[in-house]
């Protein structure tokens, strides 16, 4: 199992984020061909007390294979130019690979 992984910095205004990331950015993602799950993850702190984090997304895919061929689809496209678009200075975003046996 392959991840892409979206963690995004706490934003300005986070009521005007929440609205555009739920109602629209998150509607756009779930349409994306390929993708088996999306797991979101409000940051609430962190051990050392305020996180510079706000939420994470991790969307699981089959294989790296998987991953690359939803990215090039007409929705996978869209979803990219939207988190550009509102949190394109917020956002990181990484490829991770599933550990089973730890």
């Amino acid at each position: 199992m392959v991840k892409l992984i979206a963690l995004y910095k706490q934003p300005e205004d986070k009521a005007a984020f929440d609205e555009h990331y739920y109602k629209t950015h998150t509607p756009l993602t779930k349409e994306i061909p390929g993708l088996r799950e999306m797991k979101v993850t409000k940051i609430v702190g962190s051990p050392m007390g305020e996180s510079q984090y706000y939420l994470m997304c991790e969307m699981f895919y089959d294989d790296h294979e998987s991953l690359q061929t939803a990215m090039r689809t007409d929705e996978g496209k869209a979803s990219g130019k939207d988190v550009m678009s509102f949190a394109g200075k917020l956002v990181t975003l990484m490829i991770g690979e599933e550990v089973v046996d730890v």
